[in-house]
């Protein structure tokens, strides 16, 4: 009687807890696109960054440069970290249709280099780079970069993360080795005699005629180059894939106590009624008003200037901190999304204990499941007084993701409580429990657990079903490959809400 007593207080406490108007405006959005921070496979599934943070890439770390001919560039030019992202850029030389060969420069950085990574597609860095975003210009890639780089500057800035885009080749890295390697494509393939030209302009960067082009499919595919194209497609996407998951990309590191949001509805309050009708792919930035974008650069330019950036602040790992409440809850949810999804009429009550005893067992030790894992930080005087701004954003929208977790599941155990389904709580005596309420039970459980599942949306859970096989691997519609299709426009929603499919690891290739 005891438990059955708690569990009904239990109950009534748990329901008058919503989620707060703000949580569901930004918390989620906030959690989701921190926990997916220099990540592959979420960045690729969402590609409208909503998120600036200062970072470093540290010394030592290699960076890779392809190109025809072996000069470092002199202007801001883009880099990677895998020489198979560097490779598609190493050929087609202006004036030479007979070479066979191209440049791959390697870099290591000498020094620690000052980034600041902005998630996703441009919206953010027109908005640094221009004050506005300009839809007209959304290709104009190197326009931005020297313009990012020039605003940059007064606050020491060597570069930006996309890829690695270097505003210096001069300052805080070496050249390694310039290496001349056999180009796998043949010009001659080209039918067009200024096809070298057009690939300039419509190059994946849009520069202006410049050393750095890569290979574009749309031009290969008319030619004997067909096959060539796919395969350095293909590993720049395998490649790629190496950073699809936790921890991504290990060779930038991000100060997250410094980390700025357009998803912070306190900062930018006027974006929030463009995204309510909004799914979010189709969240972008640039309706910011004039007030908010001011108040945003301001707290950037601050952020920027703190001459305490390099103090450790409070020293709490908001990275693995936000990973713990993924790492509890993801794979948990998931099977009891398929629990409920492969339960019928014929075996709901066997059914619903199982699913039962993993609500119990999500919820165990019950105490601690909303503030667990960040009740130390808010008892700490000495940690609150330490957060910055940044620091305490991030708090609230774990607080906030993790007590609507535990709302909804709590709600969901308190209800197979009282339908007699949880052997540790008995209903009363001389009470049975009736076959019609644990189906609904059930539909409602099943209702819980999808909406829940469909508010935090994390991208843990978006994968191929069947798993691929051995001679496969999972691929998300990437940009820009979908960009040389001469069917984007009429399979539009393939790319805008990219959804995850096989494709073959070797020849024949799959369309990317």
């Amino acid at each position: 009687m005891h438990l059955s007593l708690l569990a009904l207080s239990l109950s009534a406490g748990i329901h008058a807890v919503q989620c707060s108007a703000r949580c569901k405006h930004d918390s989620h959005l906030i959690f989701d696109t921190v926990n997916s921070l220099l990540q592959h496979w979420p960045n690729t599934r969402y590609r409208n960054g909503h998120n600036i943070i200062p970072g470093t890439v540290p010394a030592g770390t290699l960076l890779y440069h392809g190109r025809p001919d072996s000069n470092i560039p002199t202007v801001p030019d883009w880099t990677a970290t895998d020489p198979e992202h560097a490779y598609p850029f190493c050929g087609l030389p202006a004036d030479n249709a007979t070479i066979t060969g191209c440049w791959q420069l390697t870099f290591a950085a000498t020094r620690p280099l000052k980034r600041t990574w902005k998630r996703g597609n441009d919206g953010c860095a027109g908005l640094l780079a221009w004050g506005h975003v300009d839809p007209v210009r959304w290709a104009y890639d190197r326009e931005r970069l020297e313009a990012l780089c020039a605003w940059g500057s007064q606050f020491g800035i060597d570069g930006y993360v996309r890829e690695v885009m270097l505003c210096d080749f001069t300052a805080g890295i070496e050249l390694l080795s310039a290496e001349f390697l056999a180009a796998l494509w043949d010009t001659s393939g080209f039918r067009n005699p200024d096809a070298r030209a057009t690939l300039r302009s419509t190059a994946y960067h849009n520069s202006p005629p410049e050393p750095s082009s890569p290979i574009s499919t749309k031009q290969l595919r008319s030619g004997p180059g067909l096959g060539v194209s796919e395969l350095i497609n293909f590993e720049i996407v395998r490649a790629g894939s190496w950073h699809n998951r936790y921890p991504g990309e290990t060779r930038i590191a991000l100060d997250l106590s410094r980390l700025i949001s357009f998803y912070d509805t306190d900062l930018v309050p006027s974006l929030i009624p463009y995204r309510a009708s909004l799914e979010r792919w189709d969240h972008r930035v640039h309706n910011i008003s004039a007030p908010d974008l001011n108040a945003l650069t301001a707290r950037l330019r601050a952020v920027l200037s703190d001459p305490a950036a390099s103090d450790p602040r409070s020293g709490i790992d908001w990275k693995t901190l936000y990973r713990v409440v993924v790492d509890r809850y993801a794979e948990r949810l998931e099977l009891l999304d398929y629990l409920l999804n492969t339960t019928d009429t014929a075996n709901a009550t066997a059914r619903g204990e199982t699913v039962q005893t993993q609500l119990r067992i999500m919820l165990t030790p019950w105490r601690g499941c909303a503030t667990r894992h960040t009740a130390h930080i808010h008892a700490s005087s000495v940690l609150r007084a330490r957060l910055t701004m940044s620091e305490r954003l991030l708090l609230r929208a774990l607080d906030e993701t993790n007590r609507e977790i535990c709302r909804v599941v709590v709600r969901m155990w308190t209800a197979g409580v009282r339908a007699g389904l949880d052997p540790l709580i008995p209903l009363p005596e001389k009470t049975t429990a009736d076959p019609r309420n644990i189906s609904r039970v059930v539909d409602g459980w099943r209702s819980d657990a999808r909406t829940l599942m469909t508010w935090l949306d994390w991208s843990v859970w978006i994968k191929c079903r069947p798993a691929c096989g051995v001679e496969e691997m999972c691929y998300l519609p990437t940009w820009p490959f979908f960009y040389f299709r001469q069917d984007r426009d009429k399979n539009e929603h393939v790319w805008k809400r990219p959804q995850p499919r096989c494709i073959r690891m070797f020849e024949p290739y799959s369309h990317l």
